[in-house]
């Protein structure tokens, strides 16, 4: 089945949807974008997402091409027209084509922004066998930009560490800066000590994770402590449980740090329950 997506206002197949070559996006990574999970027909913390994304456009300054509302809608329609029931949307927001390519930013007024949106079909995507063994992850030095807060599209560095983990043989890899974590490729990262959760403090050193907040007030809810600060590698080693968090991986139990296998080798209680607690919450809340 062809999927139907949006760019700049309309629905298209995908075969017919295009974007110029003098896309800004293309030529600069001058863009930002968010994924929304998509459960049961319905999308999961949509607020925190439009939130995030007026935010990085803010920091950008960049102009949003739509309303959140109108956003929304599209979302909506997106689901619908692909009918999705558990799966992804993609958005990605440019400062458009201009006429030529230039360093400087072009003048919003002539230049609109550029929209695209598309679904992504992940049947039993709560139900992924990795949270059931736990994944494995290496350490690798961070060499990414130092605004690592927006989400811009300017992933080549991660793609990189996807890449050396894969290498590597195992799943994933957690970026170290000066000594101490500051998260996953595509993640946030904790580990679990006693009853305490332990993660980097937000700041322009990591992503502000929409799920990564949710989960950490389910988590103090829950009558854990939750502590945001710099560790190391060794410290997470030394722990009970580690764990990551995102959009489309929701809480994702790690067992293995750099070859060091946490507790007994596989997910711990704590991190799957989190995930339980995540997902039962989230779809509650679903709009």
């Amino acid at each position: 089945m062809t999927r139907t997506v949006y760019v700049n206002g309309d629905y298209l197949p995908e075969h017919e949807a295009k974007v110029s070559i003098f896309d800004r996006a293309f030529l600069m990574g001058d863009g930002v974008y968010e994924v929304t999970s998509v459960l049961d027909g319905k999308l999961i913390d949509f607020g925190g997402h439009a939130t995030r994304l007026q935010r990085s456009l803010s920091e950008l300054d960049m102009r949003a091409p739509v309303t959140m509302d109108e956003l929304l809608e599209i979302h909506r329609e997106l689901v619908d027209i692909n009918e999705i029931t558990d799966g992804l949307i993609y958005l990605q927001i440019t400062r458009g084509a201009p006429d030529d390519r230039d360093f400087a930013f072009p003048d919003p007024d002539t230049t609109p922004s550029t929209i695209v949106l598309f679904t992504q079909n992940k049947p039993g995507l709560a139900d992924s066998p990795a949270a059931q063994k736990g994944i494995k992850v290496i350490s690798i030095e961070d060499q990414r930009w130092g605004r690592r807060d927006i989400k811009t599209v300017q992933l080549l560095y991660p793609s990189m560490g996807k890449m050396m983990a894969k290498k590597a043989g195992v799943d994933d890899a957690w970026l170290v800066e000066d000594g101490f974590v500051t998260e996953g490729t595509s993640n946030n990262a904790y580990f679990i000590k006693g009853n305490k959760i332990v993660t980097r403090a937000l700041s322009s050193d990591i992503l502000h994770g929409i799920t990564r907040a949710a989960v950490l007030r389910f988590a103090k809810e829950a009558q854990m402590e939750v502590e945001e600060r710099n560790f190391t590698i060794a410290e997470a080693q030394g722990a009970d449980e580690a764990f990551i968090t995102s959009a489309s991986t929701f809480v994702m139990p790690v067992v293995e740090i750099d070859g060091v296998s946490l507790g007994t080798g596989t997910p711990g209680p704590r991190a799957l329950r989190l995930r339980e607690i995540y997902l039962d919450e989230s779809r509650k809340a679903a709009i």
